[in-house]
């Protein structure tokens, strides 16, 4: 798997809306799989999420995550990225939140009455597949 920077035509494609899966380590090893938005900003990850997920449980102890990007144009196209959560904090006023939401939906995020967290990732490996796909 390649470090970071990825191409510039990776680069494109992480900062478009895309559907995404998150993976965390588990207490007892195994992975923890679930569906997220992101954002890619400055070759790091942002992701938010509720403060009781669990996902957020398993990142605190266990910082290690790998989210996996499919092109919205082409179910065969993806782009994995392994790497660390470097930080955890509040998503203060929800801003991150309404960030993605704006970059998926166009609108502030909805859900307003629980806290949020906010966690940035660094990548330290990646790997892309699909057709036409030369990088790896």
């Amino acid at each position: 798997m390649p470090r970071p920077p990825v191409p510039p035509e990776l680069d494109a494609l992480l900062a478009r809306p895309c559907h995404a899966v998150i993976a965390t380590v588990k207490p007892d090893g195994a992975p923890h799989t679930v569906a997220t938005w992101y954002l890619w900003e400055g070759g790091r990850v942002l992701v938010t999420m509720d403060a009781e997920r669990r996902r957020l449980a398993f990142m605190e102890r266990e910082p290690r995550v790998s989210l996996t990007v499919i092109d919205p144009d082409d179910f065969y196209r993806h782009i994995s990225l392994r790497g660390r959560v470097v930080s955890l904090g509040p998503d203060v006023g929800l801003a991150d939140s309404d960030r993605s939401a704006q970059h998926y939906f166009g609108r502030p995020y909805p859900l307003r009455d629980r806290p949020r967290v906010s966690a940035w990732i660094e990548i330290d490996l990646w790997h892309a597949w699909g057709p036409n796909q030369t990088v790896e």
